[in-house]
């Protein structure tokens, strides 16, 4: 089912959509034979509420949705979206006035994206609910975010059998040949002969090699750098992970899958910015020749890493793809990447948090996020925490020990090896839905793009 609005048509229901508080009201102008049939069915406005409402002939004449009070829909991110599976297949037109005008452009991609199904394996049933674009969006612009989000979560909800290191460069040459954009990749060995030592290492043991994607789009504007975690599988390397902890490990390349998703809605919205994306897509496995507990490797910018496990593999393969942005001192630099166990239990799945020293990102992603229906949440780059890193023997520690603070030392890391880009924010995404909610079906989700897309207007002057 495509994730776009449907055609205008005389055939689409008419939608009310009713707070609890609203309801009587709506039931007073109504006829008397609607009204008691509202009523009998107990419709009360409440979240995830739907009623169809039979015309004289006995077919469906019109449809309500409820959307609950403020304080329900505050635990609720796309609130409309929750009645939709209630909804016969059809198309449906909102009446005005049923939701704020403010919420109008995210509560209709909360519709679209009912839609999403993942069937590459199996056939699956999503909403089959239509919605005609209301008067006051931007259909076009709604229907772009809908369509980024579908690759995000494609790519997620693919297991590494069919989305190793060579399936995700494929995928990225496919998204730059639909926008006119380059595309070049380094493989194998020839990393260490172009100089990203940290990205071999991690990807060797590998019988698909690693590779670092780099992706430019644009010829004018400001530039802007996203980097995204590329990490198709991770078994943990040598310090292997145990059963329970590698069973969602096909998501370990989420921040790529969000870049890309990004890398999208920008390139489709034609914004006025030079784009480039870098992907270091490896997989983490275990050979003869994995790198080991207590290796020193030297990084694309000189900098040695004390190597105290190998499972915090993410952020060395980050540092050389970051090491490569950051000398063409772009205007911004942000990477994405399911890096630390330790985000998640700071803030839960449902958030995406963030760091940044650029007070004007931070306020423009604040105000962005919830226009956009993609909350995150700023931590801090705490420098006295960087004494955590140091190992003594190397310039830095790759998994410092102690237990404590692993998203803030993780992001303290990456900034070592961003010192002349303008700005930089880096996103700890967990870019999964461990449960299903509206507009949010169980697995692999965009995280913080939406965010980012909504804020570079306002940090890049566009």
């Amino acid at each position: 089912m495509p994730l776009s609005f449907a055609a205008p048509s005389a055939d689409a229901l008419p939608l009310s959509v009713l707070e609890p508080g609203t309801v009587d009201a709506w039931l007073d102008n109504a006829p008397d034979a609607t009204a008691a049939w509202v009523r009998a069915s107990g419709f009360s406005g409440g979240i995830g509420e739907a009623v169809l409402i039979p015309g004289s002939d006995g077919a469906p004449a019109a449809a309500l949705a409820g959307i609950g009070t403020d304080a329900q829909r505050a635990r609720v991110r796309f609130s409309l979206a929750a009645a939709v599976p209630h909804l016969k297949s059809g198309t449906y037109a909102l009446q005005p006035g049923g939701l704020p005008n403010d919420a109008l452009t995210s509560e209709t991609l909360g519709w679209l994206l009912t839609g999403y199904a993942f069937d590459r394996y199996r056939s699956q049933s999503p909403a089959k609910a239509r919605l005609v674009a209301p008067q006051g969006i931007d259909a076009t612009a709604v229907e772009r975010l809908a369509q980024a989000e579908v690759l995000t979560r494609d790519l997620i909800n693919t297991p590494a059998s069919d989305m190793g290191p060579s399936a995700l460069e494929a995928i990225a040459r496919n998204l730059a040949q639909s926008f006119d954009a380059s595309c070049e990749v380094t493989r194998g060995d020839d990393l260490l002969t172009a100089n990203f030592p940290m990205i071999h290492t991690v990807g060797r043991a590998s019988t698909d090699a690693p590779r670092l994607i780099d992706m430019r789009w644009g010829n004018t504007g400001p530039t802007l750098t996203l980097v995204g975690k590329g990490v198709c599988f991770d078994t943990g390397g040598l310090n292997l992970k145990p059963g329970g902890s590698m069973a969602l490990m096909k998501k370990d390349m989420g921040g790529a899958a969000n870049v890309l998703g990004l890398a999208q809605m920008i390139m489709a919205a034609d914004l006025p910015v030079r784009l480039r994306v870098l992907i270091p897509a490896v997989e983490n496995s275990v050979s003869g020749n994995s790198f080991r507990p207590g290796d020193i490797l030297t990084s694309r910018k000189g900098l040695t890493v004390e190597i105290n496990n190998t499972d915090a593999e993410g952020r060395l393969v980050l540092a050389d793809a970051l090491a490569l942005g950051d000398e063409e001192t772009p205007d911004l630099m942000l990477s994405m990447a399911t890096l630390t166990g330790a985000a998640r239990v700071a803030v839960g799945p449902d958030l995406a948090p963030y760091f940044t020293d650029a007070p004007d990102v931070a306020t423009a992603l604040e105000a962005a996020a919830p226009q956009m229906a993609d909350p995150v949440w700023r931590l801090p780059f705490w420098d006295p925490y960087e004494a955590m890193i140091e190992p003594g023997i190397a310039d830095l520690d790759n998994a410092p020990g102690g237990g404590q603070a692993g998203a803030i030392t993780a992001a303290l890391f990456l900034r070592r090896f961003v010192t002349e880009a303008a700005r930089y924010a880096h996103f700890d995404v967990y870019g999964w839905q461990p449960r299903p909610a509206p507009g949010r079906s169980k697995g692999g989700l965009g995280q913080g793009a939406r965010a980012i897309f909504g804020a570079l207007p306002k940090v890049l002057g566009l």
